[in-house]
């Protein structure tokens, strides 16, 4: 396993992998991948043989993104690194991707001193993920409601 920097290259395995993850990593076409790597102040791949296996996007504060889950963590904290989306292939979950993905995520996040900030699926319910983030020492710092779905807002410190 190899860990390096998303590029362009890498966007039709990141929206395939998005693709895998849903509903809780949350429906994007491949330009809206494209947007985001863009934006990504953290954009990082986990490689098997130079097949993608696993991403994490991360964004600073403040950018054009135009989530509502995103917007939440702006209008209540001034910094912080936004985990938008973490996503592991089907065929190697359970095989600590998201783990090795996350472990860098969080040094970085000490590193610059700030929380990391993530959301997950309350409806329809992810427990894998909640599970997944409590074990990184995530609390729930709120609900978040939407048309049809909720999420809870979670907030690991640095």
């Amino acid at each position: 396993m190899q860990l390096r920097t998303l590029s362009s290259e890498d966007i039709p395995a990141i929206w395939e992998i998005n693709e895998q993850g849903l509903p809780g990593t949350g429906k994007v076409s491949q330009d809206e991948i494209a947007k985001l790597l863009h934006l990504a102040e953290l954009p990082l791949g986990v490689y098997e043989e130079d097949e993608l296996v696993g991403f994490v996007l991360c964004l600073l504060p403040r950018t054009i993104y135009a989530s509502l889950n995103y917007a939440w963590f702006n209008q209540r904290y001034q910094d912080f690194l936004y985990v938008d989306r973490i996503a592991v292939r089907e065929s190697h979950r359970n095989q600590t991707i998201g783990s090795l993905l996350y472990q860098e995520v969080i040094a970085y996040a000490q590193q610059n001193n700030c929380p990391i900030t993530a959301e997950v699926s309350l409806k329809p319910p992810n427990p894998d993920s909640m599970r997944f983030h409590h074990r990184f020492d995530f609390s729930e710092v709120g609900v978040l409601h939407h048309e049809n779905k909720s999420v809870t807002m979670m907030l690991r410190e640095c």
